[in-house]
């Protein structure tokens, strides 16, 4: 096995540590780590990758983004209810002390997110909603 794959496992295994980590913790992104590590498990093993796809922390946090290119509405409202939450207690510190400058910064990236997840990440119909025909008449 080359260094460069051996990188990639260890890179993909810190990332997923620290993924799982974050789904306990709401302080850390659990999406993307388990973006880098879906990534390098693919640069290094075919076995590793095949086995992180088969994993419920997969499944649940990252098959529908990853295959559909969206997410449920739920899961959009979890990220940015965690992500408003602590920008907003980060905000709250720093105004606090009359930082302003950083206080904007943060506003600027809060406003990002919401606009990023309302408006470029596509929402998919939770299975309830999936054999629901909005059209039918009753």
């Amino acid at each position: 096995m080359n260094a460069v794959k051996v990188v990639y496992i260890v890179v993909g295994c810190i990332c997923l540590g620290l993924g799982t980590v974050g789904v306990f913790l709401p302080i850390l992104p659990t999406a993307p780590f388990f973006l880098v590590t879906a990534y390098c498990f693919a640069k290094s093993s075919t076995r590793l990758e095949n086995w992180f796809k088969s994993t419920g922390l997969y499944k649940k946090h990252l098959e529908s983004f990853v295959e559909k290119k969206g997410m449920k509405v739920s899961t959009k409202a979890g990220i940015l209810t965690t992500v408003t939450l602590l920008m907003a207690f980060g905000f709250f510190m720093m105004a606090r002390k009359s930082l302003w400058i950083p206080c904007s910064i943060l506003a600027v990236v809060w406003i990002a997110h919401v606009i990023y997840f309302i408006f470029f990440v596509k929402t998919i119909p939770s299975k309830r909603e999936e054999g629901v025909d909005t059209n039918a008449v009753k």
